[in-house]
């Protein structure tokens, strides 16, 4: 791991009464990866999806590289660098390597160099003899490698899963696991929020634990 790529600084985040987040502090280096634990509704998702810019804050600030960042107004350019994954990822009515295609369309890559990307992310996903199923047609494991794939093929600096292997039979949670083990071993910063003992026992893996508001 090398530098501070993304820090947070004195976070905080309420619904009603309840305090979920209460003055959370975190950096996250250059290549490190990390999952976040805790009891259901200890606010893990919440903090992914601050960092995402999905989910407001009600006070707090980010860093990115050393410059200031306003949480309140997430700027498009960190959109760029920090990329989320949910829990339960939506699948557009498409072909498999539409969906996969679906950021770098929106961010306008040339054609022939976007196609090449796809089919890096479709061989890096092992999802070559899916392309021809329906994406509602999907098992949860094959859906959460596409969506790793969609994920990864933007090249994030920050990469965001929301208990990515949550709800999966036996061999679709096995091939998840593989999948994150090499985002494990390649350049991006992974954050993980789950309760997965293998993800959490990881080598390399950092835990951080919420609970009652404070990440420890």
């Amino acid at each position: 791991m090398s530098g501070v790529v993304v820090a947070l600084t004195g976070v905080r985040k309420s619904f009603g009464k309840r305090v979920v987040l209460d003055n959370i502090d975190l950096a996250l280096p250059a290549g490190g990866s990390f999952v976040v634990t805790g009891d259901n509704g200890s606010g893990k998702t919440t903090l992914l999806r601050i960092l995402a810019g999905l989910e407001p804050a009600q006070a707090g600030s980010l860093r990115v590289n050393g410059a200031s960042v306003a949480l309140a107004d997430y700027p498009d350019s960190m959109r760029r660098r920090i990329v989320y994954v949910h829990q339960h990822p939506y699948l557009f009515h498409t072909s498999i390597a539409d969906n996969i295609a679906y950021g770098l369309n929106a961010r306008g890559n040339v054609r022939a160099h976007r196609e090449q990307q796809v089919r890096d992310a479709i061989a890096w996903a092992g999802v070559s003899h899916l392309l021809q199923v329906r994406p509602d047609k999907l098992s949860g494991g094959e859906k959460q490698r596409v969506a790793l794939a969609r994920a990864k093929v933007l090249n994030p600096t920050v990469l965001l899963l929301d208990e990515p292997t949550a709800n999966l039979d036996a061999e679709g949670r096995h091939q998840v696991v593989t999948l994150i083990k090499k985002l494990h071993d390649a350049e991006v910063t992974v954050v993980i929020a789950c309760h997965d003992k293998e993800l959490i026992g990881l080598p390399g893996m950092h835990r951080l634990q919420l609970a009652q508001g404070k990440l420890q």
